[in-house]
């Protein structure tokens, strides 16, 4: 979605909330007027309009589209509550404060241009997310969505459909300012990726970043290679000499692309950024209290129910889903064994597509595991409403990459097991029975996703955003 920027006296809009079309009059002017409160009372301290009518067929279906923005004294205190790091007088990078705003490079008058775009997207996104309830047991007109002091107003709004997303909107004029400058004119030149970073932020920034450096690290690799597979060469010691060149190759790549990306992030300050003292995530439970550290009102939980939860719960749970892989994968081993000593035994048409069943077997079974470890993943992010945001990535998803990892060993060894050296050294072995296992186990996801009805899609979607995850629509809308 795309507004055009308002007047800078009056109102920059930067963040849509858009609530049910049937959303109860009452809770709207609760939400709005929490919004609008000063920080000082407990509210977010923003700007929030509705959007008028007659801008587009899409915002005439639904009336409930409100644009939120803030001033720019609100943007400067919310950068020093996020922790952002901004370039200092004298070159070095240091936490932005609203005391010595002046001695910071670039900020000019009131600071109008300080903060790019992403920036004041995130800013507010914070905001929005660490607004708290205070005494309300439930949203007005809705008695089924509970609240207690310190839950998060936007994840229960979002958690209980009366929330459908929020979004982030584009700047037309400086979109088409980065455009003309990115891709739009034909030029051998480097990506502009500050301004990449100024419009996206530093994660897309980072992204294309990496994408130019690896396509320059793949010439190395293409000098060596074309030539090397022009001349007739069929030693071992050709296998050799590649293996040993993508080894150094790899090493060197990685190496040079950690210090290319230190650099990147301490210029744009995400290197430095404060970590020692996160704040909860918007789902955290806990009783609201005073954080004795940084002195802001925020929930808090006892660490020692928390590491309870984490060594009782969570790590036995993930340890016996990797069990369960691995007892999985040996008896798709053993089926494999077992079908090829009857077709040893006694060759024919029907036991040559025997060889096949146990990898469709397998295939299945993994798709199904998929689905369970997904649901369980969901559940114990629900659950563990206690941990931060740094405990879920170590342990809840750490589930979903553990068990993915296990398949993914499988599918290297069918792999390995295909390349010529392999199978120079093993002539004998079956690189055909190799070759349509790994193309069962890679084909059928992609087969199995076309099968899948559009419900269980949308279903898995709709999880997703009940537990904060980004919506589907706020990509395309970035894009």
């Amino acid at each position: 979605m795309m507004v055009p920027p308002a007047d800078s006296s009056a109102f920059s809009p930067l963040v849509v909330l858009e609530l049910l079309p049937d959303t109860k009059q009452e809770a709207i002017t609760w939400l709005l007027g929490r919004i609008r409160e000063p920080q000082e009372t407990g509210g977010a301290g923003l700007l929030v309009e509705q959007l008028g009518p007659g801008l587009g067929a899409v915002e005439k279906e639904n009336p409930n589209l409100f644009l939120v923005g803030a001033s720019r004294e609100r943007l400067l205190s919310g950068a020093e509550d996020v922790g952002l790091f901004k370039e200092y007088s004298d070159g070095s990078m240091r936490g932005f404060t609203c005391s010595n705003k002046q001695h910071f490079k670039d900020f000019q008058g009131d600071g109008d241009g300080f903060l790019s775009m992403a920036e004041c997207q995130h800013i507010i996104k914070h905001e929005l997310d660490t607004l708290r309830a205070k005494d309300e047991t439930h949203v007005p007109g809705y008695s089924h969505a509970k609240l207690y002091p310190g839950k998060s107003i936007i994840r229960r709004l979002l958690s209980k459909g009366i929330l459908i997303q929020m979004f982030p909107l584009h700047q037309p004029e400086e979109l088409k300012r980065l455009s003309f400058s990115w891709y739009k004119k034909v030029k051998l030149s480097l990506q502009p990726l500050d301004d990449i970073r100024r419009y996206y932020g530093e994660g897309q920034a980072l992204y294309f970043g990496f994408l130019e450096y690896f396509t320059f690290a793949l010439v190395p690799m293409a000098l060596f290679g074309v030539p090397y597979y022009l001349f007739d060469w069929e030693d071992y010691d050709k296998y050799v000499v590649f293996a040993g060149f993508n080894v150094i190759w790899c090493t060197i790549i990685l190496e040079l692309w950690k210090r290319c990306s230190a650099s990147l992030a301490y210029r744009w300050g995400t290197l430095s950024r404060k970590k020692a003292f996160e704040e909860p995530r918007p789902g955290f439970h806990g009783v609201l209290g005073f954080n004795p550290v940084t002195g802001r009102e925020e929930p808090l939980y006892p660490n020692a129910k928390r590491q309870l939860r984490i060594y009782l719960v969570s790590l036995p749970f993930v340890l016996l889903c990797l069990y369960l892989s691995l007892y999985v994968m040996m008896i798709y081993f053993q089926m494999e064994a077992w079908v090829l000593s009857i077709h040893d035994q006694e060759p024919s048409f029907w036991t040559a597509v025997l060889l096949f069943i146990p990898s469709i077997i397998y295939a299945v079974v993994i798709e199904a595991m998929n689905l369970v470890y997904r649901y369980a993943a969901e559940f114990l992010t629900e659950w563990g409403k206690t941990l931060r945001s740094s405990d879920l990535l170590s342990l809840h998803l750490q589930l979903a990459f553990e068990t993915m990892s296990v398949i993914a060993v499988v599918t290297n060894c069918g792999l390995i097991g295909m390349s010529p050296q392999v199978r120079a050294f093993f002539p004998d072995s079956d690189s055909q029975l190799i070759l349509w296992t790994v193309a069962i186990e890679v084909i059928h996801p992609r087969l199995l996703s076309h099968l899948q009805p559009d419900p269980l899609i949308y279903w898995v979607q709709g999880c997703g955003c009940h537990l904060g995850m980004t919506s589907p629509s706020e990509s395309s809308l970035l894009l």
